[in-house]
């Protein structure tokens, strides 16, 4: 080969690498921005959560959202028993926070949006024409009639649901309607958390469902709203709500707590172990604003505004001027 041959394969040579530098250059480049934020979340944020994470990605687009839905109690125990690294945890009530995770796992409990528990339906389930509010109980008990609720060792609606039957039994003037209401179909119409019940009522092999207004709404659902006396809504029947005990399980195998009834607070934190903890506050910063609250609103949960926390002092500086001090217990 001459000179100038030699000349022109030298010169492919550089080409070719520095094209291979090039790209491999920009790949890891591209892979760097990459980041995930990891959100573990009750079952009934799914849908204004994916919302929020939708605009949250428009401001980051180099933040990968990797949702993952649960029961609260459950989500709780992803953090406290099974150590999964999470950067942001949303319960359906403000105490799972509270009871699994503070003061070990999180620093902080921000309350942040309200529901109200009811009776979802469909216009093929039986009865359905003729179901109100009076007669909702009867309805429910016909023998033909399934319902379906959520676990209450898993998610706080099914607890909420138990708590709702005590309150009827009482509102009803019917002794025994509480045990009798639980204990139709034993576990057989049961599941982890209210959202995985979803199916089995657009399917038609429950007729009705207890589960949050907020869901019913995003899924379309003909909704029957309770007295409320019953459906823990209203701040103004928080005593008569306390009254309803439940006992579930607790921190401990074979250890249970007993939850008093409260009127429903959604709750977030960002646990001790999140490994993107900057992202993490800049999602709830979104979350707690007023396009986090739009979302919430829009989807049938009241926001509660401003969010509400006992932690004040511990909030990142971003989400204080989001959040007002909760007095104490």
């Amino acid at each position: 080969m001459d000179g100038a041959g030699q000349l022109c394969l030298i010169g492919a040579w550089f080409l070719a690498g520095g094209l291979a530098l090039g790209i491999a250059g920009c790949g890891e480049r591209t892979g760097a921005k990459q980041q995930e934020l990891i959100i573990f979340h009750a079952g009934s944020l799914s849908v204004p959560f994916r919302d929020v994470s939708a605009l949250f990605t428009q401001q980051h687009p180099q933040v990968a959202v990797k949702p993952e839905a649960a029961g609260s109690r459950d989500t709780a125990r992803k953090v406290s028993d099974l150590g999964r690294a999470c950067d942001v945890l949303g319960a359906a009530d403000c105490e799972v926070i509270d009871e699994l995770l503070m003061p070990q796992h999180a620093g902080f409990n921000i309350r942040f949006a309200s529901n109200e528990l009811g009776i979802a339906y469909t216009g093929r389930s039986k009865m359905g024409a003729q179901i109100n509010s009076g007669n909702w109980a009867e309805t429910v008990l016909t023998p033909d009639v399934c319902f379906g609720r959520a676990d209450p060792n898993s998610d706080p609606c099914g607890y909420r649901t138990l708590m709702l039957f005590q309150l009827a039994e009482k509102h009803l003037k019917q002794p025994g309607l509480a045990a009798t209401l639980e204990a139709k179909h034993g576990r057989r119409f049961m599941r982890p958390k209210e959202t995985d019940l979803l199916a089995l009522l657009e399917a038609g092999e429950i007729d009705y469902l207890f589960i949050y207004r907020s869901v019913a709404q995003q899924h379309n659902l003909k909704f029957l709203r309770l007295p409320d006396e019953l459906n823990l809504s209203s701040v103004q029947h928080a005593a008569l709500y306390a009254s309803a005990t439940v006992q579930v399980s607790g921190k401990k195998p074979g250890e249970t707590v007993t939850i008093k009834g409260a009127p429903i607070v959604y709750a977030v934190t960002i646990p001790n172990n999140a490994p993107h903890r900057e992202l993490a506050v800049a999602y709830l910063a979104l979350l707690l604003s007023p396009e986090g609250q739009a979302v919430m609103e829009r989807h049938g949960q009241r926001p509660i505004v401003p969010a509400q926390t006992r932690e004040y002092a511990a909030l990142p500086e971003a989400l204080k001027k989001l959040c007002a001090e909760l007095g104490g217990r």
